[in-house]
């Protein structure tokens, strides 16, 4: 549970508490004690009216009880451990106490070098010097169940008001911790007793000693015997004034003769927690017979005495009386566990047991004096008894008050002298004061002034100090002026109430700060220089001069310099005159101008200053030559641009100024190709550019300036010229004319032939992609894109068979592209032997528009077409055929009985045959009753021998167009080893031409050739000038010589077409043709 501080920073103070304890007890708690103020005779006055203060402070004191002030005293109590490590928190004053914790600074004034304090938030902290109970100064020589007390004080000074201080008084219970063994005086206790000691008797037995206390202090003991003497002894501890004294206890009959001594150990403990242990050696000699012991008159004394009594002045006797006679009845006294500062203090007689003083005693450093005396007597088996002294020091008057200076706050004291400013608040605080007197009761009643006529005062600052110790804070008491007065000596007098009274003096010295509130001044605020580059390092560029209106230090100006950034280093300016030097040569063409920032600081404290502006500018000096901005240039053109055309730019700066950076271009070594315009930079050309004729063309180019002299500069150009499509790709191989032989049996994906071109541009207008444009209907074929490799690709069929027209076109990555054209001949074929035929092929193609494909057997589909036709014109004429015949038969029946002796056979032929009759016979017919159709001719019975050649050559009936007469054509491809049946008709005789009636059936479009071919396309053999179909009457021959492709192909590709020939004579008739 926390108590915060019923203070002014704590609106929920509670009138009428006069203290406030905390229910638990720990390390790092606090107690918070309110006390109204002292009742008593306040002895300080701070001048003149100490009585009206009186009375005041008695009202005070008691409208204090009724409603919280700020003339409560705050005191802070906190508990902490000993031997606590470095930076252990002990309390926080803003935490445990609800003191402010931002705007404040929390400092320690008295405390060091145990504590110390957060400036922010008023945390005590343990420090480096551990706090050991034992070995503080303050927790020497206390009495049992005292505290041990540290005593702090800390101030509160406000920032934001900059007011006077607050005092703050805490102290710090240092509790105990079990940090000492407790041990005996000596390792060998020697105890000594009769031999006819009766069973039962005590034998007091030296204490231990503990340097720490309560708990942690001597808590038993125990007595560990041997065998032969664990019957004969004991152990019994009796509580005397808060001691524990251990008591050896007689348990049986001793016998010297038989035993003269035991050796016993004797173990003490403490009470911590974990407990602590030591023993030590009791050693029991067994002596003859000495029958009483010594006994004291009384078992304690008490007594009195004066500090600083003489040497030898007489404290007080002890006496001890022994019944026995003789040397057992010689009593002898001794100190018996005395402290050493008692031994040094006093004298014991040890035949009288009178004690004196043998050394100087002070009350303020040993208010009382314990300790025990031992008297002894002299028989040969002695006995002793113990005595208590108590001795009071009695205090005297022989301290005087002492009277201690000291800086509070944010004032700090040197050397006896504070420094204050001018300008401070009145009651501004510029020292603590404490008075005390080590002296006590009326003795250390203190009574202190402020002597002389000072504006300063004291004004009380805790109201928690005794008569002894007081605080004060030293204010002013009206506003201070360092103009008219520049220091102040203050004394301080304290006077005791002591008979006859003490007085001490101190003196502070004040220094008053003048307070600088003039800033100096510039004669000029901006001032501008004219400056040539070039110059010599050291040369003075202006001189600036300013003053301050105050005086002393606060006047005197130091001159300084803050440039801007590019200015740092250059220039320098002297502290006392104001003469600004230029450090180093400068160059206008980095900085042609330069802003310096003047700086006039007084010597006051806090300095004031005043700003002037001094511009630098700098002339310029022809010193710079014409800079290109490349080492090199490099241009790239398109080739075939116009003649001048811009080819490039150039820049060329100077770093000088005016007529010193005007810059002329020219071409040198110039030979009219190119020329530069001199405002803008720019190089044309005279010439059109031919990458093919020249790529590259180098040349320079001069600058000079317009400086006296005149500074000039050279630079390299180069002109690339750059690649233009303009080059469609050349067809080195193969000819269009040429042709490759392909089995059957060529396996897929080998190579057949290889398409190579060229072009004469470069990069990727150079770089050519192929590809089959046409004549590959069957997917026959795939050419590479970039190799132009071409490769088989599917199983060649008996349709495959012929002459194949492959338009490859080869294009170039140009944009737009070019590319060019070339005709590929496969001829799929077992052989080569029928070579007419082939040429016959090429020259065919070679007329043939690229448009339309020339792949395989062009006859082959139409033979198979032409073989349905046939078949069912077949059929048809001799289901005709049949029904004539049956016709005729019964027409020869009727006429044979009819008429005896008729030949209808021959009569029958030559009605077949014959010529129709006219339109009379039909009228004839009508007559005899039965309408009939006339019947169709029959085709004329051919030899026997042509018949069948003709059915061996498997010849076709096909019309070229509708109207005209079928031709009979022979199959142009023939099974290996087949005889040339076209030489061979043709050396000999043609076939008959047969000419059909327009009236005949197959004549008419019902028995017409299915497929119809446009004359372009129609195939037909060559003839020689003895063959019915020869080249002079074919209206579809072929040109045997076509002209052959340019060498050079420019781009576009090239079309074959042959032109329609005119009607041939013979038009309608049926030719029969034979192909090689």
């Amino acid at each position: 549970m926390r108590f915060r501080d019923l203070s002014p920073w704590n609106r929920g103070s509670v009138p009428g508490l006069t203290a406030l304890l905390k229910n638990r007890v720990s390390m790092g708690e606090a107690l918070l004690i309110l006390a109204p103020a002292r009742m008593g005779p306040l002895r300080c006055s701070p001048g003149p009216g100490g009585q009206r203060l009186l009375l005041s402070s008695m009202l005070l004191a008691v409208l204090l009880l009724l409603a919280p002030s700020p003339g409560h005293a705050t005191r802070v109590v906190y508990k902490v451990l000993e031997e606590q490590p470095p930076n252990t928190l002990i309390g926080s004053l803003a935490a445990d106490y609800g003191f402010p914790d931002v705007g404040h600074l929390y400092k320690l004034e008295v405390g060091a070098p145990y504590l110390r304090v957060d400036g922010k938030t008023g945390d005590i902290f343990t420090t480096e010097t551990s706090i050991d109970r034992e070995g503080l100064r303050e927790c020497q020589n206390q009495l049992p169940g005292e505290p041990c007390i540290l005593e702090f004080e800390v101030s509160i000074t406000d920032l934001v008001q900059n007011g006077s201080p607050r005092l703050l008084e805490g102290q710090i219970e240092v509790q105990d911790i079990n940090d000492n063994t407790p041990n005996f005086a000596s390792p060998v206790i020697t105890l000594a007793i009769p031999e006819n000691t009766n069973i039962g008797s005590l034998f007091p037995i030296p204490l231990a000693s503990d340097r720490d206390a309560g708990p942690n202090g001597v808590a038993s003991y125990e007595l560990q015997a041997g065998p032969e003497a664990q019957e004969l002894f004991g152990l019994q501890v009796a509580e005397d004034q808060e001691e524990k004294q251990p008591q050896l206890i007689v348990m049986g009959n001793l016998d010297r003769e038989r035993w003269d001594s035991y050796d016993l150990t004797i173990k003490v403990q403490d009470g911590g927690s974990p407990p602590r242990a030591s023993s030590a050696l009791l050693r029991v000699t067994v002596l003859d017979t000495n029958d009483n012991a010594p006994k004291f008159e009384r078992p304690s004394y008490e007594a009195e005495l004066s500090e600083n009594s003489p040497i030898g002045h007489s404290v007080i006797q002890v006496k001890a009386n022994d019944s026995d006679q003789g040397a057992n009845a010689e009593i002898e006294y001794t100190f018996h566990q005395a402290p050493e500062v008692v031994r040094r203090l006093l004298r014991l007689d040890r035949n009288t047991g009178l004690i004196t003083v043998q050394g100087p005693v002070d009350r303020e450093d040993l208010s009382t004096l314990r300790f025990s005396v031992l008297a002894k007597d002299r028989g040969t088996n002695p006995k002793s008894a113990r005595a208590q002294v108590v001795v009071t020091v009695k205090d005297m008057n022989d301290n005087a008050p002492t009277i201690e200076i000291r800086g509070i706050g944010l004032v700090t004291h040197q050397d006896g002298m504070a420094n204050i400013s001018e300008d401070v608040a009145e009651q501004t605080a510029v020292a603590l004061v404490q008075v005390s007197d080590r002296d006590e009761g009326e003795n250390a009643a203190v009574t202190c002034v402020v002597a002389g006529d000072v504006p300063f005062q004291l004004r009380q600052a805790s109201e928690t100090g005794s008569d002894s110790k007081k605080k004060y804070f030293l204010q002013t008491t009206t506003p201070l002026d360092y103009e008219k007065v520049k220091d102040y000596t203050i004394e301080i007098v304290a006077v005791d109430s002591g008979n006859p009274p003490l007085s001490s003096t101190n003196s502070l010295k004040v220094q008053v700060v003048d307070v600088n509130d003039n800033a100096p001044v510039f004669t000029q605020s901006v001032t501008e220089v004219a400056f040539p580059e070039n110059n010599k390092p050291g040369e003075v560029i202006a001189e600036v001069t300013a003053s301050d209106a105050d005086s002393g230090s606060n006047a005197e100006l130091v001159y300084s310099l803050e440039p801007e950034q590019a200015a740092k280093g250059l220039f320098t300016i002297s502290p006392e005159t104001g003469e600004i030097q230029v450090k180093t040569s400068l160059d206008r063409e980095q900085r042609d101008s330069y802003e310096l920032k003047v700086v006039a600081a007084d010597r006051g404290s806090p300095s004031l200053q005043g700003t002037a502006t001094v511009l630098v500018n700098v002339l310029d000096c022809n010193d710079n030559d014409p800079k290109f901005m490349l080492s090199g240039y490099n241009f790239s053109v398109m080739e075939n641009m116009p003649a001048l055309s811009p080819v490039g730019m150039v820049t060329v700066i100077d770093g000088d100024k005016g007529e010193n950076a005007r810059v002329q271009l020219s071409v040198e070594q110039d030979n009219g190709d190119f020329v530069i315009q001199n405002g803008t930079g720019t190089i044309l050309s005279s010439l059109s550019f031919d990458r093919e004729q020249q790529s590259t063309y180098t040349f320079q180019l001069k600058a000079v300036d317009g400086g006296i002299p005149p500074r000039s500069a050279y630079v390299g150009v180069t002109i690339n010229v750059l690649d233009e499509n303009d080059n469609a790709p050349y067809i080195t191989a193969p000819s269009n004319a040429s042709h490759r032989l392909l089995t059957p049996q060529t396996r897929l994906g080998e190579t057949v032939s290889q398409v190579a071109a060229e072009d004469f541009d470069s990069g990727v207008n150079a770089e050519l992609i192929y590809s089959i444009a046409g004549g590959n209907p069957y997917g026959l074929f795939q050419i590479g894109s970039h190799s132009g490799a071409i490769t088989l690709e599917k199983e060649i069929e008996r349709r495959h068979h012929g002459l194949h027209r492959l338009v490859v076109k080869v294009s170039d990555r140009g944009k737009p592209p070019r590319y060019g054209t070339a005709l590929v001949h496969l001829y799929v074929n077992e052989t080569l032997a029928n070579r007419t035929l082939l040429d016959t092929l090429l020259g065919h193609s070679l007329d043939t528009p690229l448009d339309i494909d020339i792949a395989g057997d062009p006859e082959y589909e139409r033979s198979k077409q032409r073989g349905n036709i046939l078949f069912g014109v077949v059929a048809g004429v001799v289901a005709v055929a049949l029904l004539i015949a049956l016709a005729v038969l019964v027409r020869y029946c009727r006429q044979r009985e009819a008429k005896s002796g008729y030949q209808a056979g021959k009569k029958e032929t030559k009605d077949l045959y014959a010529p129709k009759p006219s339109g009379k016979a039909s009228k004839g017919n009508k007559s005899k009753g039965k309408k009939s159709k006339s019947p169709k001719p029959v085709k004329p019975v051919e030899d026997e021998d042509e018949a069948g050649l003709q059915k061996s050559l498997k010849f076709n009936l096909m019309s070229d167009a509708p109207g005209d007469s079928p031709r009979i054509h022979l199959p142009l491809n023939y099974p290996p080893g087949s005889p040339d049946l076209g030489r061979h008709y043709r050396s000999n005789s043609p076939l008959p031409s047969i000419q059909l009636q327009p009236q005949s059936p197959s004549a008419s479009k019902k028995h017409q050739v299915v497929q119809d071919l446009p004359p372009a396309n129609t195939f037909v053999g060559t003839g020689d000038t003895t063959s019915t179909g020869s080249e002079q009457y074919s209206d579809y021959s072929y040109r045997t010589n076509p002209p052959k492709y340019p060498s050079k192909q420019v781009g576009q590709p090239f079309r074959l077409s042959t032109p329609r020939p005119p009607p041939h004579p013979y038009h309608g008739a049926i030719w029969t043709e034979v192909w090689e």
